[in-house]
């Protein structure tokens, strides 16, 4: 089935896949502000991650060029490797966490240690602790999951690129 789609229709999966990517952001941020988990720095790539694999997808999904929608599945294999490769740092900091691991640092001591013009980008990279599960589904933690999907769109542009060369 999925062959199928990737021959016959690589447009709709491609936008499938950015559609995917914002409900991952959407549930993200659920689980940041309705559940009140707070995110980690790599929470915080990982989500730059999946906004440019969806912009760049709904990019490739719109484009009518066969040159130019293979080089937005080329870019967006590339930024899931990258966003699978944070995914898989962070789960393995969950799985052997360190004695010592500062990996951000709370609001109030941001501002008191470093001048605002400092610590207004510090605020935006996150302060949650990487090493920290917070939450499981199916015993797998959030950055277990962001590895597979990001894993997932990874393969998912290889098999879109290879089966253009045919």
């Amino acid at each position: 089935m999925v062959l199928d789609l990737l021959d016959r229709y690589p447009r709709r999966l491609l936008a499938l896949m950015a559609a995917g990517c914002v409900g991952l952001l959407a549930f993200g941020l659920y689980l940041q502000h309705a559940v009140g988990l707070e995110p980690c720095p790599m929470c915080i790539v990982q989500r730059y991650a999946l906004i440019l694999v969806a912009l760049v997808a709904g990019i490739a999904a719109a484009l009518s060029g066969r040159s130019g929608r293979s080089a937005g599945v080329a870019l967006m294999g590339v930024i899931a490797l990258g966003g699978a490769f944070v995914a898989a740092r962070q789960s393995f900091l969950q799985w052997y966490p360190p004695e010592v691991l500062s990996c951000g640092r709370d609001f109030y001591g941001m501002i008191e240690s470093f001048p605002l013009k400092r610590a207004i980008p510090m605020i935006f990279k996150g302060s949650g602790d990487c090493s920290a599960v917070d939450w499981t589904f199916l015993k797998l933690s959030i950055a277990n999951w962001s590895f597979l999907c990001f894993s997932a769109i990874a393969v998912v542009s290889l098999l879109l690129l290879l089966r253009r060369q045919r």
